[in-house]
């Protein structure tokens, strides 16, 4: 897996994606201290809220950005989002009311939602040969799961020294080396077939990436696996600080060794996917994960119905890491469904539709999570978001495409017989039947299971 780091390109974006990471598992412990701290038992309430805010600030913002990394430098746009994103940083210690974490919180993930998928999207054309980008896919996830694992632990040794306020600095310090990063290499120039593409104007580009998910069942079953997930880490995310502090009276740093422990989780199933999907297909690896999270959040009621004690908040920690592993295993490889899914030249946009229509999950989930918590108790939230969990699960099985493999059969009945797309293809009834691996593009607009394949 470390092999794909000799590219000097991916390497030092690798590098840039890290120390942003860090910067930004630094600001969530401060994020969540900060909010206890303003309102105490009801932090749950304001991080659900704000974290709603910053999926909104995904599901407008990010289909756009598939748009704008065909029209615009990708490198300066991901220079530009980092330093948006470390101003604002910059300016959260001093924050002092509820509602001026919303606002900065709107902004900081508004830069985000156009970093994220313009970053992602340009992996597969800087990695074209398929077992790099697996490798890159692994790597990219261990990124976040070091980021889960090592920022805690960081927040809690600098907590023992500074003010949470100083967290912040940490971020800004992230952000602005992830920009001096990019800013050293040379990203790869659209392919000419995307640039043709840009006369359909931004928003047809944008909505492009939803017709790819709306038509293709695979994406489909993969934004049912998302919500699966949404349900789970909404659960650790918004309510870990106000579980830790208030039910079982823990001190600040187990904040960080709770989250901490759903990072170990999500970073040992990394480490061993690349393993697990040589000797198994994505589907099967991400519809088991998915099928996990329910069992795992009735664990989540269980433990927070009874008196809290040593043992329980021991076995709290195995479920969080747990709930990390499995959260990993479906979210990892959703990479390769996409590059599968969809053609080089509709990459960004299926990225980008991705990103939010994923993130329009956790819009639902992080504040369900946040008031179930303060007005129902855990074992509710946990219980509700478990069903949740298991109707995403259930919802991506029943998406699975009827006709298995990469290339299907299928008829075209629009396109001249010298079209260069028929190049293989036989006469059919009323059209040309050929077989190959099928996506959705402008030669494909349905899936074969719509089309006749009479000879």
């Amino acid at each position: 897996m470390l092999a794909v780091l000799r590219n000097r390109t991916y390497r030092r974006l690798f590098t840039a994606q890290v120390v942003a990471l860090v910067g930004t598992g630094l600001a969530t412990v401060a994020l969540s201290l900060l909010a206890y701290d303003i309102a105490g038992a009801d932090a749950s309430v304001v991080l659900g809220t704000a974290l709603a805010i910053k999926m909104v600030a995904y599901v407008v913002v990010s289909p756009v950005a598939g748009a704008l990394a065909h029209r615009v430098s990708r490198r300066g746009l991901l220079v530009a989002m980092d330093l948006v994103r470390a101003l604002v940083a910059l300016a959260l210690p001093f924050v002092t009311q509820v509602w001026q974490i919303y606002a900065l919180i709107l902004l900081l993930q508004g830069a985000s939602a156009i970093f994220t998928p313009t970053f992602q999207a340009g992996i597969p054309e800087l990695l074209p040969e398929e077992g790099e980008y697996t490798a890159a896919l692994s790597m990219s996830r261990l990124a976040y799961d070091l980021e889960s694992l090592f920022s805690p632990a960081l927040a809690a040794l600098l907590l023992e020294l500074v003010s949470y306020h100083w967290l912040f600095a940490g971020t800004t310090v992230g952000f602005v080396a992830s920009a001096t990063l990019v800013v050293s290499v040379v990203l790869p120039r659209p392919a000419p077939a995307e640039r043709a593409r840009d006369v359909r104007g931004r928003y047809a580009q944008a909505g492009l990436g939803f017709r790819l998910f709306r038509d293709t069942p695979g994406l489909r079953a993969l934004l049912a696996l998302d919500l699966a997930v949404a349900a789970a880490s909404a659960v650790v995310f918004v309510n870990t600080v106000v579980l830790v502090r208030e039910h079982f009276g823990r001190s600040a740093g187990a904040v960080s060794l709770a989250l901490g422990a759903y990072g170990g989780g999500s970073m040992v199933a990394a480490l061993l996917l690349p393993r697990l999907l040589r000797r198994f297909a994505d589907r099967g690896v991400m519809s088991v994960a998915a099928g996990a999270l329910p069992m795992l959040l009735a664990a989540v009621a269980g433990l927070t119905a009874v008196a809290p004690n040593a043992r329980s908040w021991v076995l709290l920690l195995v479920v969080w890491a747990a709930i990390g592993a499995a959260c990993s295993l479906v979210l990892t490889p959703a990479g390769r469904v996409i590059r599968r899914s969809a053609g080089a030249a509709d990459l960004p946009a299926a990225f980008a539709a991705q990103f939010s229509l994923s993130h329009g999950c956790w819009l639902v989930t992080y504040p369900l999570a946040g008031w179930l918590a303060a007005g129902a108790g855990m074992p509710v939230t946990a219980t509700v978001l478990g069903g949740i969990a298991l109707a995403g699960a259930v919802g991506a099985a029943a998406c699975r495409p009827r006709r298995g493999g990469a290339e299907l059969l299928h008829v075209h009945r629009d396109l001249p017989a010298d079209h260069p797309h028929l190049v293989d293809a036989v006469p059919s009834a009323g059209g040309w039947r050929h077989r190959h691996a099928y996506v959705i593009d402008r030669h494909h607009g349905h899936r074969p299971d719509a089309l006749s394949e009479r000879a």
